[in-house]
């Protein structure tokens, strides 16, 4: 099993190779697996992020800081460090999971990821694992918004509109369509007093109600004047004879659509 390359993506070197075998090792393979490993680095990677948002970001409070750092050290953000590794291509997975696309799934490439941080610090120690991690985490940490990150549509809007003494949108179910297991629910957001009627839709109504607040939100920023915060092109204006629509589906918001659809993973034959 080679692993130079992944070595390379991490700017880290091991000394015990094993190590960093063991960590890419899916339970479905055998007994020295890395469950271990990732509980392990699941606590070394909280406290770097922790340091890295304490000394980046000052001005931001305990509760904002909690809020950033739970964010990134989520399943979703593992699984995107895990695809900028081509963690995939090494997974050691039993023959029915390599068969079935596990080396895809979000959840076994987040606990890979773990795993490689704690057979890095147990390698190379606290300092190794805090500079592999700072690598990777400084171009996500320079794209964070403290304000924002976190935060569904919904909550976003309704801070926006009380910070402008706007009073909260009105969210109603205008329809829904199919049969009870496989229901589609259209949701109305409206701000009267910014004009704003648009229509969400999603496979539940908490689904619908974030599609139509995203748009909402979208065009309420689009109203702002300009120099104030990012402006979003809406596509239907506030004049409009009919209220704008987006779709939400069963993934939530800012989750990912899909994962890579090739990959080397091995299986134990």
């Amino acid at each position: 099993m080679k692993l130079d390359s992944l070595q390379q993506r991490l700017g880290y070197s091991f000394r015990d190779p094993a190590l960093l075998r063991r960590a890419l090792t899916h339970r479905s393979y055998g007994r020295d697996n890395n469950e271990r490993l990732e509980f392990l680095g699941d606590s070394v990677l909280n406290f770097v992020v922790s340091s890295l948002l304490y000394d980046g970001f000052g001005h931001v409070d305990e509760g904002d800081l909690s809020r950033m750092r739970a964010n990134l050290v989520n399943q979703h953000a593992l699984h995107q460090l895990a695809q900028r590794l081509e963690l995939g291509e090494h997974l050691l997975l039993g023959q029915g999971d390599l068969k079935s696309g596990s080396f895809r799934r979000p959840s076994i490439l987040a606990d890979a990821t773990e795993a490689v941080f704690g057979a890095v610090y147990l390698d190379g120690g606290f300092e190794s694992a805090r500079a592999v991690i700072s690598a990777l985490y400084a171009p996500v940490l320079r794209a964070v918004d403290p304000q924002t990150i976190g935060k569904d549509a919904k909550t976003l809007l309704q801070e926006r509109l009380q910070g402008r003494r706007i009073p909260l949108p009105v969210y109603e179910v205008v329809a829904t369509h199919g049969v009870a297991h496989n229901q589609l629910f259209e949701v109305e957001c409206s701000i009267p007093k910014l004009g704003i009627r648009v229509l969400g839709a999603g496979a539940s109504r908490r689904a619908a109600e974030q599609a139509a607040a995203r748009l909402a939100l979208d065009k309420a920023q689009a109203l702002a004047p300009a120099g104030e915060g990012r402006r979003t092109r809406a596509t239907r204006g506030p004049d409009a004879p009919g209220p704008d629509t987006a779709a939400q589906d069963a993934r939530g918001p800012g989750e990912p659509a899909g994962e890579p659809a090739t990959s080397g993973a091995q299986s134990r034959r």
